[in-house]
């Protein structure tokens, strides 16, 4: 028989756990219109799709959507503070940077715009990833290759995880894109999810 004491603080515990749980893995995803859901509804985004997925799974992580269709590192500089002070992170996933590279922006202000990005998250407590972004070949191999290795660089020299970039098979697939060949459509959604739920399972444990 158990003591009404030990019942009380059983059920306590039994409360207090899966808030905690909750709380240790609030992921805010800071990202661009490739998250957003451009040209969709939220719901049919691959971000929503995945917290669907966690929510039937039971698995005890919370999606922060602070996507911006057309944001740029430095927009999202600018959003951060109030984004961390709001919701507090756990982690912070950042898939930015490819529309500073389509505006053609100094590798530079990329790369100390993404080390800011990191630097304010991980002083905020959240540990942090960063999506390697890939741009059209068409911008010179150059500023392409340049681009492209900048992800790598910070997020060694910060300590980051370095996630692979997400749209890599769905972007050469034709019948995943949408009609301005940038944007995946509602069928690229769920293999996005499927491929971020890996990704993300990889970076947390």
């Amino acid at each position: 028989m158990m003591y009404p004491i030990l019942r009380f603080i059983f059920v306590i515990l039994l409360i207090i756990k899966p808030l905690t749980g909750a709380a240790d893995n609030t992921i805010l995803v800071l990202g661009d219109s490739l998250s957003a859901a451009y040209g969709l509804k939220q719901e049919q985004g691959w971000v929503a799709l995945l917290q669907e997925k966690y929510d039937t799974n039971q698995t005890p992580i919370k999606l922060i959507n602070a996507s911006i269709s057309g944001e740029t590192t430095g927009g999202a500089l600018r959003r951060l503070d109030s984004l961390l002070k709001e919701f507090q992170p756990s982690h912070v996933l950042i898939e930015l940077g490819g529309n500073d590279g389509l505006r053609g922006f100094p590798i530079n202000r990329l790369q100390s715009n993404l080390r800011d990005l990191i630097t304010k998250s991980q002083q905020a407590g959240s540990a942090t990833a960063v999506m390697e972004i890939h741009i059209p070949p068409n911008y010179g191999p150059r500023y392409t290759k340049q681009f492209t290795a900048s992800f790598a660089s910070v997020a060694k020299q910060t300590g980051s995880y370095l996630m692979p970039f997400f749209m890599i098979d769905v972007a050469t697939d034709p019948t995943l894109m949408q009609n301005d060949n940038i944007h995946p459509n509602q069928l690229a959604q769920p293999l996005l999810r499927d491929i971020m739920y890996k990704a993300i399972n990889h970076w947390l444990n």
